[in-house]
């Protein structure tokens, strides 16, 4: 039986690979959440609609809902392959370390590629100091200037609680 581990935030980057520009997210998702549960907060995030088949690349493993393990194994081997409902978010951190990255793959088809990087949680940030002599690596850093007014916590949160509502 698995050791529950204590819940805390992680902090993921998703990158959409092979698009130009990146399109990227960083968020943080629970540790004990499994990976089913991350990939609709993929979805969700990702602006994905989730009408394919999904599946986690990881290490040399296949993590997958249990229907597409099955549709795969009607033609090949799946002995590489866990379901997604069986795998926490802690178990992959733990499997590839801290600094670890895997691969999200939506729609098979189209083959939409994510990399999925974990990374460390940052300290709360107060207001940034524009004469600060890293102040122009930060901004670099985060991914260019960001606008907290232009962040709608509210409308977030009441889209995903419908996108919830729509799934089941």
């Amino acid at each position: 039986m698995p050791i529950l581990q204590r819940p805390r935030p992680i902090t993921l980057r998703i990158e959409l690979l092979d698009v130009v520009p990146l399109v990227w997210r960083r968020v943080l998702v629970s540790n004990q959440w499994a990976l089913a549960s991350l990939h609709g907060y993929l979805q969700w995030v990702m602006g994905w609609t989730d009408s394919h088949a999904h599946e986690f690349e990881v290490g040399e493993g296949v993590i997958a809902p249990e229907w597409w393990i099955e549709e795969v194994g009607m033609d090949s081997d799946v002995t590489h392959f866990r379901d997604e409902r069986r795998v926490s978010v802690a178990a992959v951190l733990s499997e590839l370390g801290a600094n670890g990255e895997f691969e999200y793959h939506y729609d098979m088809g189209d083959s939409w590629k994510h990399r999925l990087v974990f990374e460390p949680l940052s300290p709360a940030w107060k207001d940034a100091d524009r004469t600060h002599e890293q102040h122009g690596d930060m901004v670099r850093w985060i991914g260019g200037v960001f606008d907290p007014k232009g962040f709608d916590l509210n409308r977030l949160n009441r889209d995903y609680r419908a996108s919830k509502r729509r799934r089941r």
